[in-house]
């Protein structure tokens, strides 16, 4: 079983050097036509994985398949393995999406320039690879021990739908964020971007690029005030700072909904890489229309109280609908998603109308 987990990280790592080795070696803008291909050849891979999964699954290779799945008491084999990593992808795509408008505000508020927002979120994404694999790890550990996680992790997910639908999503300055006032306190951070770097030198050449907003009241002597030589972190790590926080809140969220389809860490983890692989193409091609999905996350807590209430019932569920029920979860999850874009589309249409009347 060792072998397999090896042999996948090796092929995500080639995946991501390709990625800024190759691809983007220089910083540029990412046009949402690039994105779009992007996208494409992200959602693409995570799909002709499913081939792997399946067979993989059904001729146990490496191990594959051997153990019992605690989410429903079951050995995997091709065809179930295979639906449940469709469906954990399928739902940590969609919830990545409300990631994708928390970082177009993160970028906004700190003026983060186009052409350096796709560095920010490679390595952004890289770390938020090794947390959630660390997470994962202590969840499937949890769950293999004390099955009554499960319970208290539906729960949770049920209260977190609710909240969603209830509470109003106020943009709020990520400048004025608990962890960027704990950074700044005990790190010294630039007042200006210094091109692509994360870290520079106090006494260094000093940048042409303007303040970002949370130091507009500041200038470059604040640089001259630190000693020479002091290295100090630009608003670009800030902003990556900010990303990878954000990604351990929505990861509270996600983690719990990917455990309520499959206890299987080898699932719950593979679902999860390609979900998070695709988020930055993801970025760029939805950060311009935040705007024009207005009942999405209305879908998004749709889909979590679906998934939580599944994580409670999930024997009776078995009863009920048979062994193919969480066949039936990935097509509720694909037709309430469906719903969300739908209706904003049709909204859009009318306001427009409206608008031009």
């Amino acid at each position: 079983m060792l072998w397999i987990w090896i042999a996948f990280l090796a092929f995500i790592l080639v995946l991501l050097a390709l990625d800024l080795g190759v691809f983007n070696r220089q910083a540029h803008v990412v046009s949402v036509r690039e994105a779009l291909g992007w996208s494409a050849v992200w959602i693409s891979l995570a799909l002709v994985f499913t081939a792997f999964v399946y067979f993989g699954y059904e001729h146990k290779w490496l191990g594959l398949g051997t153990t019992l799945d605690a989410a429903d008491g079951t050995v995997n084999d091709g065809k179930s393995a295979s639906v449940k990593y469709l469906t954990g992808y399928v739902v940590e795509k969609s919830l990545s999406v409300d990631n994708v408008f928390v970082i177009a505000m993160i970028f906004g508020a700190l003026a983060v320039p186009p052409m350096y927002q796709h560095r920010v979120l490679f390595w952004g994404i890289l770390g938020a690879l090794v947390m959630r694999g660390a997470m994962i790890g202590v969840g499937a550990s949890l769950i293999a021990h004390f099955h009554w996680v499960l319970y208290l992790f539906g729960a949770f997910l049920i209260l977190t739908a609710a909240k969603m639908l209830v509470m109003k999503s106020d943009a709020k300055d990520p400048t004025e964020n608990l962890v960027v006032r704990i950074v700044k306190r005990f790190i010294p951070v630039t007042d200006r971007f210094h091109g692509e770097r994360f870290v520079v030198r106090a006494g260094s050449a000093m940048s042409h690029e303007p303040p970002f907003p949370g130091a507009a009241a500041e200038s470059d002597a604040a640089v001259d005030r630190t000693a020479p030589g002091t290295r100090m972190i630009t608003p670009l790590a800030l902003s990556l700072v900010l990303v990878e926080a954000t990604d351990v809140v929505f990861a509270v969220d996600s983690i719990p909904a990917i455990f309520a389809i499959t206890a299987d860490p080898f699932l719950v983890f593979t679902s999860n890489v390609f979900a998070i692989l695709g988020l930055r193409s993801l970025y760029f091609a939805l950060a311009g229309m935040m705007d024009k999905f207005r009942y999405l996350k209305v879908s998004l807590a749709v889909v979590l109280a679906m998934v939580g209430a599944k994580m409670l019932a999930a024997s009776w569920l078995k009863e009920v609908l048979g062994p193919n029920f969480n066949f039936y979860l990935l097509g509720a999850v694909l037709v309430t998603l469906a719903a969300g874009v739908t209706a904003s589309m049709i909204a859009n249409v009318r306001a427009e109308s409206r608008a031009h009347s």
